[in-house]
């Protein structure tokens, strides 16, 4: 099979038009082309009025060969890697089971792989089953009752079920592990476009269903799931690994540990720490949530194209370095979303963005938000690797505060954010966020460069998205869960500098940031873990 990239056609081609552009680019006639699919499929809108689809098409032919010597020059064209997913090993008898802790993408697929090798593996899920975890967010959302075991970052799923499900990535994958990612995916469920499509999204209510058909794949091979089970220490034995005690009480006894905690679970760092494990202190990013109507975005991206199905609701990625050296770029940009309510702790606010499959509803949201280092930690990040925590913590403090102290976000016009003045009313932009926002002062739960740094990149957004400074815009805070402000540091072998046994994994480890590079460090994770089982049992 042959990958051919680079096949550009208009907007809106006919649809014997691709199989023409490919016969063109091989050079050879229709007969010599059994079959082909496409890949790829992104689209080029440098110019809105006349936008280009760029197809990666896989083609069957019947001299691959003659072919591949022929086109030798063309950079664009050689034979398609093997993308098929092969398991690294097959459980051996006897043992203890490997246990996962954290059933976000990282631990689901984590779990996933181990059972497909055979070895049985035990996760751990602080929340509850997706269904009913769903019923705790929306009873926040709609009446301000914060559940701090099951919310928007904890349960059945993890953070990314109530985000845009955006299943792209920019990590390396020489083993094309993302593939399986999407692969499962849509045997779970998902559109069969997400294998295509230059920037799959699912939405939230896709990603309950297909979470729970994974679930059943999972304990259907042999894995067994317990949720509303926390675990709250650990046992260590010689600087190994020996068990996780629970908060049923129980201590089960595993030489094999994956933490695939997600960037939440504060108290599981801090106990962990207090174990013994190393962590280092990471960067990580602070900002808001920002809100404009969606046909603004469409607008200024797409032209007189805006609307069109195949495009659908426009997105964007901004960046830009303020004069007070500050980084400032966008966020887990939602088109046609919504502004959440993503807090998990009392007394605690934080922001996040949510999206449905559709994209259709009237705003579009990011964060906008600022690059911070451990040196604007409170104290010295050296000597405690958590003082980001506390940095995350004081802010969301501040957060709920400023919001009146009833879950309400607080919220400023751009126009008087740029003014340097608060907020008492709101303009034509309707904040989506639930439970409310309350008009305010938004630097009043922001370090005052992060604020100096978005005054300085907003009009400098203006001019590559006409609009995107409008007066009655509307930013809510705090936006401090772009990722983990520590790092869960491992070796080589995947596991913990300190411990033994220990697999730190996905985000809240430090090592991915989004649905799709969890996954797929799930699965090396995963990998790691098979392979130090088999060999230490064929040792014994």
């Amino acid at each position: 099979m042959l990958r051919i990239h680079e096949v550009k056609l208009p907007l809106d081609h006919a649809e014997p038009a691709l199989r023409q552009a490919v016969l063109k680019r091989l050079g050879i006639p229709s007969e010599q082309l059994t079959d082909f699919t496409v890949y790829k499929r992104a689209w080029d809108a440098r110019k809105k009025d006349a936008i280009q689809l760029i197809y990666s098409v896989d083609a069957v032919v019947t001299d691959e060969a003659a072919v591949l010597k022929r086109l030798a020059r063309d950079q664009h064209i050689g034979p398609a890697p093997d993308m098929t997913y092969h398991r690294v090993a097959t459980a051996p008898a006897g043992g203890l089971r490997p246990v996962v802790v954290g059933m976000g993408p990282c631990g689901l697929f984590a779990g996933l792989i181990l059972a497909e090798m055979g070895f049985k593996p035990i996760i751990l899920e602080r929340g509850k089953i997706v269904r009913e975890r769903t019923k705790d967010t929306f009873r926040f959302w709609r009446k301000a009752e914060l559940n701090p075991a099951s919310n928007a970052q904890f349960g059945e799923g993890g953070a990314g079920t109530f985000s845009d499900g955006k299943l792209y990535s920019q990590i390396k994958d020489p083993k094309h592990l993302g593939r399986k990612v999407l692969t499962e995916f849509v045997e779970a469920g998902a559109p069969e476009e997400i294998l295509y499509v230059a920037k799959p999204h699912i939405g939230t209510f896709r990603l309950v269903t297909m979470v729970e058909n994974m679930r059943k794949k999972i304990e259907q091979l042999g894995g067994e799931i317990r949720f509303e089970t926390q675990v709250t220490d650990i046992v260590v034995e010689r600087g190994a690994i020996a068990g996780v005690v629970l908060s049923t009480g129980e201590t089960l006894a595993c030489d094999r540990l994956v933490m695939a905690l997600g960037h939440s679970a504060r108290d599981t760092f801090e106990m962990l720490h207090g174990r013994g494990v190393f962590f280092e202190a990471k960067p990580f990013s602070i900002g808001v949530r920002i809100e404009h109507p969606q046909s603004i975005i469409d607008k200024a991206r797409f032209g007189s194209n805006a609307g069109h199905p195949i495009l659908g609701a426009a997105d964007y990625k901004l960046a830009h370095h303020a004069a007070n050296g500050r980084s400032v770029y966008s966020f887990c940009m939602c088109p046609g979303g919504t502004v959440v309510a993503a807090a998990s702790e009392p007394g605690r606010l934080v922001t996040n963005g949510m999206s449905q499959y559709s994209r259709k509803e009237r705003n579009a949201n990011a964060g906008i938000v600022v690059g911070i280092t451990p040196e604007d930690y409170p104290g010295d990040a050296n000597e405690n690797p958590l003082a980001g925590i506390a940095f995350q913590r004081h802010w969301e403090e501040q957060a709920f505060k400023a919001g009146g102290e009833t879950w309400q976000a607080p919220g400023q016009r751009v126009g008087d954010f740029l003014a340097g003045r608060p907020s008492t009313t709101l303009g034509e932009v309707v904040p989506s966020y639930r439970p409310g926002v309350h008009p305010t002062d938004i630097s009043l739960c922001l370090p005052d460069f992060a604020v100096t740094a978005i005054r300085d990149a907003l009009p400098q957004f203006a001019r590559q998205i006409p609009g995107f400074a409008m007066d009655d815009a509307v930013m809510t805070g705090v936006e401090t869960r772009t990722s983990a402000p520590a790092r869960m540091t491992r070796g080589k072998d995947f596991q913990n500098l300190s411990v033994k046994g220990l697999y730190p994994a996905g985000e809240g480890a430090g090592y991915a940031g989004g649905i799709l590079s969890a996954a797929v460090d799930g699965i090396k994770v995963a990998e790691a873990v098979a392979l130090s089982l088999t060999e230490s049992r064929a040792a014994a």
